[in-house]
């Protein structure tokens, strides 16, 4: 079937080729998007155990690692930006100047719902140990700012944990995992 398939010298079907090309892409797109959709499905969901809800809405910058608009726990994203916070609150300073970074909290970015326009950053992902540093830095889980529980995905508490059993810093770790607990509410009995 494939035998005239590649040019030679003496004749090249072009339809044949392109049809081919196009098809394969196709396919593979269609393999990839079905791959990322289990992953969501199986692998996010939000700290109350239900659907991980998005992050960005319409009218603000859309956020997450792949900028999907959630906050999407990747084996390849070493910040795991799985924390949706409210970056538009003034309480405990703005995330970016408390965690020593520049200051991309106040900038515009492709937007949510208009990826031909910028709109200013609201809710965000954040990295979760630069949320762990920020309540530290800030003074506290009072002094942060707003958290969307909905859309921080429940990673983090298996995350921190880890970071509890495993890391230096424990007390920093366990602060942040109760600030979580605490301002969404979570059920630890």
């Amino acid at each position: 079937q494939y035998q005239n398939f590649f040019p030679s010298t003496k004749q090249f079907d072009f339809n044949k080729y392109y049809t081919t090309m196009i098809g394969l892409r196709y396919s593979l797109a269609a393999v990839l998007l079905f791959a990322s959709n289990t992953v969501v499905t199986l692998a996010n969901t939000s700290l109350t155990g239900g659907e991980l809800q998005s992050c960005s809405s319409t009218g603000t910058a859309l956020t997450g690692f792949t900028r999907s608009g959630y906050c999407v726990d990747y084996d390849t994203d070493n910040g795991s930006h799985n924390i949706c916070i409210d970056l538009s609150s003034t309480t405990g300073g703005n995330f970016c100047d408390v965690t020593g970074q520049s200051n991309w909290c106040s900038d515009q970015m492709t937007c949510h719902d208009d990826a031909t326009s910028q709109c200013p950053i609201q809710n965000w992902c954040v990295c979760e140990w630069a949320f762990a540093s920020y309540i530290e830095k800030a003074g506290g889980c009072d002094m942060i700012q707003d958290l969307n529980c909905e859309a921080i995905n429940s990673v983090v508490l298996t995350h921190y944990q880890q970071a509890i059993e495993t890391k230096d810093n424990k007390e920093k770790y366990q602060n942040a995992l109760q600030c979580i607990t605490d301002r969404c509410q979570l059920n630890t009995a």
